[in-house]
């Protein structure tokens, strides 16, 4: 893990958040990286996705959160009912969602499953970690897009890869349950962290990159309402 700041102050975020669908019921979003899900605890920590969108719509809630480094889609309910709806279909595990992360290294199988159960790190706060005994489950399906040298395509995302020669694979993750840092941790026992993760991530890895490279690429779900099948995506920007 990178050193944590004590209180921890998120820097200052300039992106603006896209707005992918919206209607009277619902709005999904591309949360950018860098931004908050929800305010913090600390005054300076104030600034998030809740924040930002309740001076436009006053009544709306979170459904689900990213970390504050994943960029992304997330939903958001613009009433209560709504809210309950959103969050019957997520605890049944009704919603499945797509990420596309960038890995260290050159991950050899084409796909595969890690089926690793996740707990608490009660030594080591705000890490979890990888344990079959103690842990909920956790699974996650993962497919290889793509592999090459981090110059080899630096075209693609000069402004956050750093310089240097070094193997990266581009990986679709599909997570079949919803643990906290679940992709990155899953990530880091395949032998490959996610670039630019201060958690769990060598330092190299850590130090390729200015953000981390994890991307909530598609959500698809059931509209509460008019119960259309809601496909929505969002390419990565890296």
């Amino acid at each position: 893990m990178q050193p944590q700041a004590d209180p921890f102050i998120v820097p200052l975020c300039l992106d603006e958040i896209q707005i992918l669908f919206e209607d009277e019921h619902i709005l999904v979003i591309n949360k950018p990286s860098g931004l908050l899900s929800l305010s913090g605890k600390h005054p300076l920590n104030i600034d998030s996705v809740h924040h930002r969108l309740t001076k436009l719509y006053p009544e709306c809630t979170l459904i689900h959160r990213l970390d504050f480094g994943t960029s992304g889609i997330m939903i958001l309910a613009r009433n209560k009912v709504i809210n309950a709806l959103l969050c019957k279909q997520f605890s049944e595990r009704r919603v499945s969602k797509r990420y596309t992360a960038l890995l260290q290294g050159t991950v050899e199988s084409d796909s595969g499953i890690v089926d690793i159960g996740i707990a608490k790190d009660t030594e080591n706060f705000p890490l979890m970690r990888l344990c079959n005994k103690t842990g909920k489950p956790a699974k996650s399906q993962f497919k290889v897009l793509s592999r090459f040298t981090q110059t080899a395509q630096a075209s693609f995302y000069v402004d956050d890869l750093r310089a240097g020669e070094r193997a990266v694979s581009l990986v679709e993750f599909e997570p079949i349950t919803g643990r906290t840092h679940q992709l990155r941790l899953h990530s880091q026992h395949l032998g490959h962290p996610i670039l630019g993760c201060d958690l769990y991530a060598t330092d190299e890895a850590f130090f390729m990159t200015s953000r981390l490279m994890l991307h909530a690429s598609q959500l698809c779900f059931t509209h509460p309402v008019s119960q259309e099948l809601m496909n929505i995506k969002c390419s990565s920007p890296f």
